[in-house]
């Protein structure tokens, strides 16, 4: 995994995560990348200092009312998209390529699909994005 300081044309920065240099330039060149603040797609990389190995860590933990807030924040996201979006499984890949392509009805839906499937979607312009984890699970595994 890659980290990239990231930054908006509106001066808002963020991170960003991505499996590889190229995910990032792929990403960018479907405009799938955008500010998490004002939505806009005009984002680009930051200058950043290569991580060494046995540095201490310079920037500190979210306080732990921030990382609340974003949890629920997560969980609300991750609710809405339950409660109203169609779950179609493991054939995720394929109806979010047809909803794409025009051949299925145009509505959201969410799924799983392989990691390859995942790339080949984004590769070919296919606008999809994760579903933020369960804050419920995501809390037994940080207990």
């Amino acid at each position: 995994m890659i980290k990239y300081a990231l930054a908006c044309e509106h001066g808002h920065e963020f991170e960003g995560w991505f499996g590889s240099s190229s995910d990032y330039d792929d990403q960018q060149a479907c405009g799938l990348l955008e500010c998490p603040v004002c939505a806009t797609k005009a984002v680009v990389k930051q200058i950043m200092a290569p991580a060494v190995a046995g540095t201490k860590r310079t920037t500190p933990d979210l306080p732990p009312q921030a990382r609340q807030m974003m949890m629920e924040a997560l969980g609300q996201v991750r609710r809405h998209v339950e409660e109203n979006f169609d779950y179609v499984g493991d054939t995720f890949a394929r109806e979010a390529r047809a909803i794409h392509e025009g051949k299925s009805e145009d509505r959201g839906i969410y799924g799983e699909a392989s990691p390859q499937e995942i790339r080949k979607l984004v590769d070919d312009g296919v606008p999809i994005a994760p579903l933020p984890p369960d804050p419920a699970k995501a809390a037994k595994k940080v207990n």
